[in-house]
């Protein structure tokens, strides 16, 4: 996995969890499904690139 993807997916789940925090504590939803789509999206990306990795050995 490339340091600059895996570095991205790492930020998308980290963002996504504060977005879901925030939303929770505020009660808003969309901001609870905002953070919980962008944790998929990082995590997402990470399976990706393990996969790629996976076929270059």
């Amino acid at each position: 996995m490339s340091a600059d993807e895996k570095t991205r997916a790492k930020t998308e789940q980290a963002k996504g969890k504060l977005k879901e925090a925030a939303g929770r504590a505020t009660g808003n939803e969309r901001l609870v499904a905002e953070g919980q789509v962008d944790q998929s999206q990082g995590d997402a990306r990470q399976a990706k690139e393990k996969t790629k990795d996976a076929f270059r050995h």
